[in-house]
């Protein structure tokens, strides 16, 4: 069986895992550097001014969280004590697989087209060069596998496995907390019912931010005013932004609902955000850490491990074999990533797999662009062909080409550009959604599949189309790939022989490539040579539905 194994066997000759250059690099766009140094100075600033002008702020003798009462909560439920360690352990691989799957595509931006230099933040020391092709997969950048899960380059594959699969997780622990936080009388510690908690936790970043401690409530029994609308803000306001966010990246969602992604500025901008929340939690994450130390580690300790307010070291050696657990569990992470990454890929297709299928599936594709909209520049993807048959069709391809259509159908046929031309063309703008994370805008002229499978007729038993492609995958042999006869009957899927009002260019598929608007870029084979249907993707190749599934462990169904 391949695996990654196998690809790190290759790790010195193979770019796509080591690029030639391995620098960390992080290069931030001046007018932004700016804004955050002004945005981070200015409460600072403020609090001094405050402090050197009026002096200390008096602290009110308690946190104005509500009224004490004996409805108060006293210390930490068991399940709050357990949701605290869950969410601790999906954070850390959340954040891990995360990182990896930046570094495939090292860019963020704030517009859907990806303009080369348009980037406001990029992970890489690499100008696109302009003398020579330069693919997104080009571009990709390596990540440690010490940082990140799986880590080296372009295992994107895996790591959106293991993150949608801790982001499955990490939401139902967050679900099941929220839910007991209002069932029981712990949302008091989080949820301000009183605005002037707002000029107390002022009061209390001016003692903070001009190193003066302030007197600190026992956290057994309530925070203090800063602390609480930190963990409000946390857990209410940049939790729900960066699940929001990363469902605003699906395809079959932003192409059933445009007004979705446009709620956050548009799919990249969706992109930037869901990253910036991550900065969000790093940030909160610093101090937090900190001021457990500070105001007592042993203490604060029993307090959320075993819902205790002493002072003896037991919370402390608990702790410690939690951070040790968690060390394990990432060893164990990389190491099924390695060696069992077909582990991964079924383990994600059996958990979330029927939820793609029956939801995300069956979303409609109906967002469509306008002129205007189509963006100046569209990364180009994938091995330009170089077999005998595709030098077979010389220059003159699209008039020598001849697409087979076969399999399990009643009429099988072969047709040229012309033949398809001849049933109808059918234009669309779209917006493409790459696995790596850049989008791109254009316009594309075609057939419909549900044209072709009309003229066709595919039998009874059929459940699959596959499209063999006259390029190679990045790791050898054919390349080809699959959708369900569901995906294929989408209006929005289309045989196109035309982007953007010109017959495709052979870096982008010519003379015929797929379109299937609510899947992600890597189902949308190009230079197709023959369309035939199967009873399953199992048939084919290695049996998971695609050479990018059979080879870098993607998802067969590709919606989000």
């Amino acid at each position: 069986m391949f695996n990654m194994g196998e690809m790190a066997e290759n790790i010195n000759s193979n770019s796509l895992v080591y690029p030639a250059d391995r620098r960390l690099w992080v290069q931030v766009k001046w007018q932004f550097l700016l804004a955050a140094a002004v945005a981070g100075a200015v409460p600072v600033v403020a609090a001094w001014a405050w402090y050197l002008i009026l002096g200390l702020p008096e602290m009110s003798p308690s946190p104005r969280i509500v009224e004490p009462s004996a409805s108060d909560p006293i210390g930490f439920p068991v399940w709050l004590r357990l949701a605290h360690f869950v969410n601790i352990l999906m954070m850390v691989l959340l954040i891990r697989s995360g990182l990896s799957i930046l570094m495939d595509h090292p860019r963020l931006y704030w517009s859907d087209h990806c303009t080369l230099g348009s980037e406001w933040i990029r992970f890489t020391p690499i100008v696109v060069p302009k003398d020579r092709v330069w693919t997104a997969k080009d571009d990709s950048r390596y990540i440690s596998p010490w940082i990140g899960l799986p880590g080296f380059r372009h295992t994107i594959g895996i790591a959106r496995h293991w993150h949608f699969l801790s982001a499955f997780f990490w939401l139902i622990n967050g679900l099941i907390f929220v839910a007991l936080l209002f069932a029981t009388n712990q949302w008091k510690r989080l949820v301000p019912t009183d605005i002037a908690i707002f000029f107390d936790a002022w009061k209390v970043h001016v003692h903070y931010a001009t190193f003066h401690m302030p007197v600190e409530p026992d956290g057994f029994y309530k925070y203090n005013p800063l602390q609480q609308l930190a963990y409000f803000g946390i857990v209410f306001i940049v939790a729900p932004i960066s699940l929001f966010t990363g469902l605003a990246m699906s395809p079959a969602i932003d192409n059933w609902a445009g007004w979705y992604p446009r709620l956050f500025g548009g799919r990249q901008c969706a992109r930037s955000i869901h990253f910036l929340a991550l900065c969000s939690y790093l940030a909160f994450l610093v101090p937090h850490v900190g001021m457990v130390v500070i105001t007592g580690f042993a203490q604060n300790m029993n307090h959320i491990v075993f819902g205790t307010d002493d002072k003896d070291i037991n919370g402390l050696l608990v702790f410690a074999a939690g951070v040790v657990g968690i060390i394990l569990i990432c060893w164990a992470t990389h190491w099924i990533s390695w060696k069992r990454p077909r582990w991964v890929q079924m383990g994600f297709r059996r958990i979330l797999g029927p939820f793609q299928r029956q939801f995300l599936n069956r979303l409609p594709s109906r967002n469509l662009y306008t002129r205007a909209d189509i963006s100046p520049y569209f990364w180009p993807n994938g091995k330009m062909p170089h077999s005998p048959e595709w030098d077979g069709l010389g220059e003159g391809r699209r008039e020598h080409f001849k697409l087979k259509v076969f399999g399990m159908v009643e009429n099988p046929v072969e047709l040229g550009i012309a033949d398809m031309e001849a049933m109808g063309k059918r234009e669309q703008i779209t917006l493409h959604h790459c696995i790596q994370g850049w989008s791109g805008v254009a316009q594309w002229g075609g057939i419909n599949l549900t044209q072709l499978m009309q003229l066709v007729k595919p039998l009874p038993g059929a459940t699959a189309v596959v499209f063999r492609s006259y390029g190679d995958g990045h790791y050898g042999g054919e390349f080809y790939d699959t959708l369900t006869l569901e995906n294929a009957g989408h209006p929005e899927t289309l045989l196109a022989w035309e982007m953007n009002d010109k017959p495709l260019s052979d870096l982008h598929g010519a003379p015929l490539r797929l379109r299937a608007e609510n899947q992600l870029g890597y189902k949308m084979v190009k230079w197709i040579k023959s369309v035939e249907f199967v009873a399953s993707e199992k048939e084919v190749g290695k049996g998971y539905g695609g050479k990018n599934e059979d080879d870098e462990y993607y998802p067969v169904v590709a919606n989000i």
